[in-house]
């Protein structure tokens, strides 16, 4: 393709506005009405939408949508409203970002933290004698040394040191309610909930997405499952670890571009042992997309057949052909690639308002390789429900060999309107990110809004630090 998928918009972190700023200076319902027009007129996946949900519903939206712009009496609150309104097209790859206009304000998300003041020593003391771990003590992730309390029938995490300078000790983290549930304040104090605090094995504490680490008192004898699933959790870099003499684990959190290097590096330095290594599980659970150049390495790996890929059409509208025009100021761009985006370009611009396919009008795309390798003979794929974009056009085309199973549950669902691209508003107060393509297999086999479907199916008897074995247990028959 001339147009490498961008990343997926599926999560995206408020930036921190100025606390409680007046609406007359963000302009709310004029910004609204510049994202609705910019929407309408050029996201691919807008008349997709329309045809899947009716027009009067459309209006309906816009009209509960308006009400609560009307009322928005800050940055933050015109921006869920807007963020709202788009999720009637589809899950994803759309985003409003609102642009700090002026110094960051750092706890502007939820006013003054919570201030508690508490040592280590303090921590420390107050941890009851017990032979089976408790959530008091002390605990690491990332930046932080958070002391976990017993208080007000549920927990409290304060910082005891930081390495962001936002965050001071003393200042309250994470709150565990009574039930479980709670909240962990992230690096710009915006909440990030959670319904249930989960002790995996002895020394490791999930917390939704967030995972923290036992400093102390650590507990011996911590099960091998429990300190793999923390560590493939916890990182943000491909690693390959050996699981048994017949199979390899190759943990791949993200296929962001930078992850690309270290894909191959491994897929290079394991090469051998790969392709004499009886099974092979590839654990993708949370990764959110990228880039698919991130993934062409390991294809040969699993290839067994021809693999049929269905191309994308691109909306032909002014503003979507400038985000074409501007690759062609790309530092070091060839002569026939200048050549090809030309050709694009102006292809696109002979076609307005219409889905112009740029693969010289060819529905699928079919990649052959020479080469089938005897092993791995079986490679099984770990799935979950936060693996969208990228990831999922992997799975499409990983699933069509013989050697390739799915296992663990219906993908997130955010593919066939994709090609992400970010406008300012003319006050310079948001950015709006939509799309540009939408895919062939529509309706055929639409992903948005469905995902992909496991193979195996791993229900909720399971736990997620247990998927793993589970997976072992399947493949090492």
């Amino acid at each position: 393709m001339i147009v490498n998928k961008l990343s997926s918009f599926i999560l995206l972190l408020l930036l921190s506005p100025i606390f409680l700023q007046a609406q007359k200076d963000c302009h709310c319902e004029a910004n609204f009405k510049w994202v609705k027009e910019t929407f309408e007129k050029n996201d691919a996946g807008f008349e997709y939408a329309l045809q899947q949900k009716g027009m009067a519903a459309y209006q309906q939206h816009n009209k509960d949508i308006l009400a609560k712009i009307k009322k928005a009496t800050d940055k933050e609150q015109c921006t869920a409203a807007m963020r709202e309104w788009l999720l009637f097209f589809r899950k994803g790859h759309h985003a409003i970002i609102p642009v700090n206009d002026a110094a960051p304000a750092a706890k502007a998300a939820t006013g003054a933290p919570e201030m508690l003041a508490l040592s280590e020593d303090q921590v420390k003391q107050g941890i009851p004698n017990a032979s089976t771990p408790l959530l008091e003590g002390i605990w690491t992730t990332s930046s932080y040394k958070i002391g976990i309390i017993k208080k007000d029938k549920g927990y409290k995490g304060v910082i005891l040191a930081s390495g962001n300078p936002a965050w001071k000790p003393g200042y309250v983290k994470l709150n565990i309610a009574a039930d479980s549930a709670g909240v962990f304040y992230m690096g710009d104090f915006s909440a990030n909930k959670f319904d249930k605090a989960i002790m995996i094995g002895k020394n490791t504490l999930q917390l939704g997405t967030v995972f923290l680490k036992r400093e102390y008192p650590v507990f011996s004898g911590d099960d091998n499952a429990a300190v793999l699933f923390a560590k493939e959790m916890t990182t943000s870099v491909p690693f390959m670890q050996q699981l048994s003499d017949k199979t390899i684990l190759f943990r791949i959190p993200t296929f962001e571009d930078y992850a690309k290097h270290d894909i191959d590096s491994l897929l290079k330095l394991n090469d051998a042992l790969l392709k004499r290594t009886e099974n092979l599980v590839i654990d993708i659970r949370n990764n959110g997309g990228g880039s698919d150049v991130s993934y062409y390495g390991i294809i040969p790996l699993l290839y067994t057949n021809p693999i049929r890929t269905i191309n994308t059409t691109f909306l032909s509208t002014p503003l979507n052909n400038s985000r074409m025009e501007g690759f062609l100021a790309t530092p070091g761009i060839s002569d026939a690639e200048r050549k090809e985006l030309t050709e694009a370009i102006q292809t696109l611009k002979d076609n307005p308002g219409k889905f112009v396919n740029l693969n010289k009008g060819k529905t699928v795309n079919i990649e052959k390789l020479d080469t089938i390798f005897p092993y791995p003979k079986n490679v099984a794929i770990i799935i979950n429900d936060k693996n969208g974009s990228t990831a999922e056009e992997f799975l499409l085309a990983a699933r069509q060999s013989k050697k390739v199973k799915l296992f663990g549950i219906t993908t997130f669902g955010v593919l066939d309107i994709s090609n992400t691209y970010v406008v300012e508003s003319p006050d310079k107060q948001f950015k709006l990110g939509y799309s540009l393509s939408k895919s062939l297999r529509i309706p055929d086999l639409a992903i948005d809004g469905k995902g992909i479907m496991p193979d195996y199916y791993i229900d909720k008897s399971i736990p997620d630090a247990e998927w793993l074995n589970y997976v072992l247990r399947v493949i090492e028959q």
